[in-house]
């Protein structure tokens, strides 16, 4: 029997990544969103166009990385999904895409750094580019899980962008403003001057994002 909260999950998992294909953030098939359940997650399928993707088709992969036979196959990502819930159980949901200039900085493997006080909603100094791996493998797992340790957000070198979230609306909107910031920090590099801000600072901007954030997540769980 499934849980009672299941099937509104699996309209979550596919509603936010409608959204994300659908305002650009992520084009076509590429990109995939997870959310936490029970022992594991639930996770769009491979190959699939999200406009036809049903509640039975988001795939449960178990903690372990199995998955239940009668299925289909989970995106091919499933890999650093499952290894950021290890590496944050705190977090609840993630998000993968291709954003236009987050993909731009990932394949000159520069991470975003404090050019902006709004670099702080991550939850740490900067924008990690974590190492290149081949895609959907476990070294790059490895990689998202120590680049996520202490922050929502990073770049993947050659790749593209992923956040995690207490929620999924909250995980995509992460992906959102980290995008914003990968633009503003590109068109940064084009004037060629660009000011940092210091660790003391960024500290003190993280601390006050934590208040945002817990706030942010009370108004989710009201809706």
């Amino acid at each position: 029997m499934k849980h009672p909260g299941e099937k509104a999950l699996r309209k979550d998992v596919i509603a936010t990544a409608l959204k994300m294909s659908q305002s650009g953030l992520s084009p076509g098939r590429s990109g995939n969103v997870s959310c936490r359940f029970e022992s594991g997650m639930l996770i769009t399928p491979t190959g699939k166009r999200y406009e036809d993707t049903e509640p039975d088709d988001i795939v449960f992969v178990a903690g372990d990385g199995s998955v239940p036979e009668g299925q289909l196959q989970p995106s091919s990502e499933w890999h650093f999904h499952l290894a950021t819930y290890h590496a944050r159980p705190d977090r609840h949901a993630v998000v993968h895409t291709h954003s236009m200039h987050a993909t731009v900085l990932a394949c000159a493997r520069r991470p975003i750094p404090p050019f902006h006080y709004m670099i702080g909603a991550v939850g740490g100094k900067d924008i990690p580019c974590v190492p290149y791996a081949t895609f959907g493998t476990e070294e790059l797992a490895r990689h998202v899980a120590t680049g996520l340790g202490e922050c929502d957000a990073c770049l993947m070198a050659n790749h593209g962008q992923i956040v995690c979230g207490a929620s999924l609306a909250y995980a995509l909107e992460l992906a959102f403003e980290v995008e914003v910031l990968a633009e503003q920090y590109y068109k940064l590099l084009v004037l060629g001057e660009v000011h940092l801000l210091d660790d003391a600072e960024m500290l003190r901007i993280s601390e006050r994002f934590k208040a945002y954030g817990r706030n942010a997540e009370r108004n989710q769980k009201r809706r």
